[in-house]
């Protein structure tokens, strides 16, 4: 589990497509200090697993599916990436729920300067979209943020200098790609409320529910 709280970027140094899966390695300084093989590391987002690793760089398996519902195929050396390791028991928790699988992409369509921050509008699928709410968190490329606006097919969120500073949106620009990660506790409440009646053996119905005064 993550927060979406970003603690470093880190730069491709390579990465080597082998059949339906792909290996990055990966520069990074200060999430190293304390890794381990099969550690876990969101990567813009998405959870990887360490395979290999020296003082400079580790190494990461990226399996097809990832490869196909994030940006991480479209990465190339040298590219810059949002880096946070796995949430210690002992750590505070300053983000929201992240899991680090990935929903679906959006596309950045503006980004606008407003005061001291800078509001970035970001387009995507109704699939996303739906789990989507004024004021509720969004995982964008790993960083958690709140959002600001949202109608049918985007949302806004604004954005700190400090995040600007600490995270790759800083080089966004308009059109390119990000990770989405819908707030995972959107889609249990969704699922725990479907009807009953759903399941073959329930003998209860919304039609018996009214019935019983509910």
């Amino acid at each position: 589990m993550f927060t979406g709280i970003i603690e470093e970027i880190g730069e491709i140094i390579s990465i080597r497509k082998q059949g339906d899966f792909a290996q990055l390695a990966i520069r990074a300084n200060h999430i190293l200090q304390d890794v381990k093989l099969g550690d876990s590391i969101a990567v813009n987002g998405v959870c990887l697993t360490v395979t290999q690793f020296s003082p400079s760089h580790f190494c990461a398996d990226v399996m097809s599916e990832s490869l196909a519902r994030t940006t991480l195929g479209e990465l190339q050396a040298n590219s810059a990436v949002n880096l946070e390791r796995a949430m210690s028991a002992n750590g505070r928790f300053g983000g929201h729920i992240v899991s680090g699988h990935i929903d679906g992409i959006g596309k950045i369509i503006a980004i606008t300067p407003a005061n001291n921050s800078v509001w970035f509008k970001i387009q995507t699928s109704p699939a996303i979209m739906r789990y989507i709410i004024q004021k509720g968190s969004i995982t964008i490329d790993g960083i958690s943020l709140t959002v600001v606006d949202c109608e049918q097919d985007y949302f806004s969120v604004s954005i700190i200098p400090h995040t600007l500073s600490e995270t790759i949106l800083g080089i966004k620009k308009v059109g390119q790609k990000v990770n989405l990660e819908n707030d995972v506790i959107g889609k249990y409440v969704e699922k725990l409320l479907q009807p009953a009646s759903s399941s073959p053996s329930s003998t209860i119905t919304e039609e018996f529910l009214r019935k019983v005064g509910f």
